[in-house]
């Protein structure tokens, strides 16, 4: 096989939204060994929009379902020919699941072409590593077949990247102009999928949910602090009803813009760039403001901080967690969140 003609390297990821973000990581270090823009197969709408404005990515190809039988999903049938017209090159094997493994298997990638993610790049001698961690230690294996490759340093390609484009920014211009949203904006992202369910708190005993008095109680202190601030609710559009429960407990200040309905992808990522600050529970968002460098206070319940942590180059601070699988987001109180938002560091001198 001559070498000089092999396919770039291929990272399989089929991940949540923060998942993906963290992935940039992996993506960014392939792309400095290998010299060539790395491909992604992956799942999920969001997985598009996160990626491919990075210079660093060739072609994303996702597939819409991994569980429904072969012969009724369209999205495996043109991922495996994708896969096969590749060609051999380095894949990275991010996932572990059965299903995913078996649709490489139907396209015939070369066993010694696959480096795969084991037990041991998740933890070993007692250490839960950080996802951006683990994703930088695939990346520095090789696989069966000896690829040629360049010499890295992969704690360059630490932190999750995220790239804006211009007419991002110019939709996110439009947009803040027409709901008056021009001065600071403070956003709050209150839910992740599995706490909201068609509009609705899926369950107040959820270990992710605070409940929309504290948001407002929150929301009150930064308005003392910073009058002049809008604050605008980040949600799906599944989420907007659960997001009005929050302006309903704020008493509909009109500082308040519930913006469930009007962020796709871009947009919001345009917004986590400007923003002056994000408080959030532990979901994709955070993880996403992290990479963009926006000041952050995020909430964690009874997933690991060890393990989920946002990293990024700003501001980052952690609340709860401590009590492992017992704790909740609930049992943190409003005044520890505002006195963690009001220690953020101006977002300039950053």
């Amino acid at each position: 096989m001559n070498d000089a003609t092999s396919a770039p390297p291929l990272v399989v990821r089929c991940g949540a939204f923060g998942d993906v973000v963290m992935l940039t990581t992996m993506v960014r270090l392939l792309h400095a060994r290998y010299g060539q823009p790395v491909d992604v197969l992956g799942s999920g709408g969001w997985t598009g929009p996160l990626l491919e404005p990075l210079p660093e990515i060739g072609h994303v190809r996702i597939v819409t379902s991994r569980n429904t039988p072969y012969l009724l999903c369209p999205s495996q049938w043109a991922a495996i020919r994708w896969l096969r017209a590749r060609g051999r090159g380095p894949v990275y094997v991010c996932d572990t699941d059965a299903a995913t493994l078996q649709l490489l298997t139907r396209a015939g990638l070369h066993p010694d072409d696959r480096v795969q993610r084991t037990r041991d790049d998740d933890e070993s001698d007692g250490i839960t590593r950080l996802w951006p961690d683990r994703w930088l230690r695939i990346g520095m294996r090789d696989p069966g077949h000896a690829y040629p490759t360049r010499e890295v340093d992969p704690l360059e390609y630490l932190y999750p990247r995220l790239r804006i484009t211009e007419e991002d920014r110019r939709d996110l211009a439009r947009w803040r102009a027409g709901h008056g949203l021009e001065g600071p904006c403070v956003l709050f992202q209150p839910g992740n999928k599995r706490t909201h369910k068609r509009g609705n708190v899926a369950t107040a005993s959820h270990p992710k949910y605070w409940p929309p008095s504290a948001w407002a109680a929150l929301a009150a202190s930064i308005w003392r602090d910073l009058p002049e601030a809008r604050i605008v609710l980040c949600g799906s559009p599944a989420e907007h009803g659960v997001l009005e429960e929050i302006a309903t407990a704020a008493g509909h200040d009109p500082r308040m813009h519930n913006a469930a309905r009007e962020l796709p992808i871009p947009r919001l990522l345009a917004l986590l760039e400007q923003a002056h600050s994000l408080v959030s529970v532990d979901t994709g968002p955070a993880h996403a403001a992290a990479a963009l460098g926006c000041p952050l206070v995020v909430m964690f319940g009874a997933a690991s901080p060890a393990k989920w942590r946002p990293i990024g180059p700003g501001a980052i601070t952690v609340l709860g967690g401590e009590r492992g699988e017992t704790s909740r987001v609930r049992d943190i109180p409003a005044t520890d969140v505002i006195a963690a938002w009001s220690t953020l560091p101006d977002r300039d001198a950053g």
